[in-house]
């Protein structure tokens, strides 16, 4: 039997620029893209492909596949590949990071889906085993579902992509394999065999899914590099064996930056140090930790709209119970965090990031995805896997439209396209789930005063609607899982009952018709109404 030599894998003959390695991508091939916001996207190698198409009009008509949002809402990341031409059709998990492709779809330039985060990260590994697709519960009564949408976001997105399915007397959602011929990824070092190593990354992601698929569609790994190393590493390091990958690119000043917030942060890959003088991972953020209780200390103190945040994040941190296993969202729920560093209940729980961080504190903006001092990073298709089966016992997520039914939109509101990223998975598995989000927006203003709390200023939109314009999150799907759900506001908490909101808390100072039921677009039930919370 024939045995390849070694040598012929050697990292020198992987080698070459990143002009050289996407010259490799053939116009309507279909590309794969590794990352989390900016951690760990091949940033060398998107912009190689924005410089050659817009220096030689070439590739033409791909098809783009990425599961997280890799970009920074601007220039960089896969906003690289929004120009009409160079992309024909894009699925994708989360848009509102790459708007540059978001408008293509919003002017029927492209044909364009959005699937859960997660169901792409496991597509890709059906896809490299040979199978027909994706099985999986995920999506079941939201837009994505082909009994509403099917995951189209505009008019000229005719295929379907998802079909419903039947198999031992339940309803499933068969996301279909497809071909995949290039995957760009990123890792921090190779090895002289073109081992691919992520020590330095804060988060590992879906690389080795994406080059397995690749590797056995035929088609070609090209992998961006901070650096090379001179020796073999230990076997158990390797992320992506040096046999899947075609061409090693070593990345530019500027090109590997640990995310788009951060050059580097080492906090995001190495354990917390031990001892008594360990740096707690609250100061490791480096953003100052509002306290809660100055709502209830600061009694002659007027606050201001910015308190609306802490209140919703107090009120939900009061969900939380020891030992939880925990998905805290971006925006509001962020704030959970800091609540729970304050009360000194960040040992108890341990809080996850659906980019594959256990433990540590998770962080946002343009570092989301990635978590200080994490006691884990395992890979993203796994955490899927993971949250999909019910692993969760507590999540918080952000609500941009809430309806009579309980049914929420995260995902478009008019011509803004945001997609869902992970918010299918968590939002349809965790066993307990709070949405957190003010009653109106644009405009809102509120004050606490000695434990009363005042509306300064009504928001102009109304975010609980009689019917959402696009559904993320389906009420009565919860419903028929008994899953417990709740809706935290600054003035007031709902919950999910017999299929409808039922209002149950209320803040002290709020009048309940004036500054609840007059602000809403349909009449909750009222149950046994309890005071509110707004302080510790």
């Amino acid at each position: 039997m024939h045995t390849p030599c070694v040598e012929s894998r050697r990292i020198t003959s992987l080698l070459c620029s990143a002009d050289e390695a996407v010259a490799l991508i053939g116009d309507s091939m279909t590309v794969v893209s590794s990352g989390f916001v900016g951690a760990a996207h091949p940033e060398a190698l998107s912009a190689a492909i924005e410089r050659r198409f817009l220096r030689d009009n070439q590739p033409q008509g791909l098809t783009l596949v990425y599961a997280a949002g890799q970009g920074d809402g601007n220039t960089r990341g896969l906003n690289h590949l929004g120009h009409e031409g160079l992309v024909r059709k894009v699925i994708g998990g989360h848009w509102g990071l790459v708007p540059k492709i978001g408008r293509l779809a919003i002017d029927n330039k492209i044909e364009a889906y959005c699937f859960p985060q997660g169901v792409i990260c496991q597509l890709l590994r059906d896809i490299a085993a040979g199978r027909p697709g994706c099985i999986t519960h995920v999506g079941l009564g939201t837009f994505i579902d082909p009994a509403q949408r099917g995951g189209r976001l505009n008019d000229v997105s005719p295929e379907e992509l998802i079909q419903r399915v039947e198999l031992l007397g339940k309803v499933w959602l068969l996301y279909k394999a497809f071909p995949v011929h290039i995957g760009i990824i990123r890792a921090t070092a190779a090895d002289p065999f073109g081992n691919l190593v992520m020590d330095e990354e804060a988060v590992v992601g879906e690389v080795l899914a994406i080059a397995q698929a690749v590797h056995n569609c035929g088609g070609k790994v090209l992998a961006q590099v901070k650096r090379l190393l001179d020796e073999p590493v230990t076997p158990s390091r390797v992320r992506v064996p040096g046999v899947l990958v075609d061409r090693v690119v070593v990345s530019g000043p500027g090109e590997h930056d640990q995310t788009f917030a951060e050059r580097d942060n080492a906090s995001y890959y190495l354990p917390r140090p031990s001892g008594k003088h360990a740096p707690d991972p609250l100061c490791a953020l480096g953003i100052p930790i509002p306290s809660p209780r100055l709502v209830a200390d600061a009694s002659g103190l007027q606050r201001q709209a910015s308190d609306v945040r802490l209140i919703i994040a107090a009120r939900a941190c009061d969900e939380l119970q020891p030992a939880a296993i925990a998905n805290l969202g971006i925006g509001i729920p962020e704030g959970i965090a800091r609540v729970a560093g304050e009360r000194g209940l960040l040992e108890s729980i341990t809080l996850t990031v659906e980019s594959g961080p256990i433990g540590g504190m998770p962080v946002g903006g343009l570092s989301f995805g990635a978590s200080v001092h994490p006691q884990a990073i395992i890979d993203q298709p796994s955490q899927f896997d993971f949250y999909d089966g019910g692993g969760l016992d507590f999540a918080a997520l952000g609500a941009a439209q809430i309806d009579r039914f309980g049914n929420v939109n995260v995902s478009r509101f008019g011509s803004r396209l945001a997609g869902v990223g992970g918010f299918v998975n968590i939002s349809q598995n965790a066993k307990r789930l709070v949405f957190c989000g003010t009653l109106t927006s644009d405009g809102l203003e509120v004050a606490v005063h000695a434990g009363q709390l005042t509306i300064l200023r009504e928001g102009r939109i109304r975010k609980y609607v009689d019917a959402v314009d696009q559904m993320s999150f389906s009420g009565q799907q919860a419903r028929q899982k008994n899953q417990h759900v709740l809706y935290i506001t600054e003035r007031a908490v709902f919950r999910l009952i017999d299929g409808r909101l039922e209002l149950i808390e209320v803040a002290p100072g709020i009048d309940v018709q004036r500054d609840i039921l007059d602000q809403m677009g349909f009449a909750p039930a009222i149950g046994d109404v309890r005071p509110m919370k707004i302080a510790d």
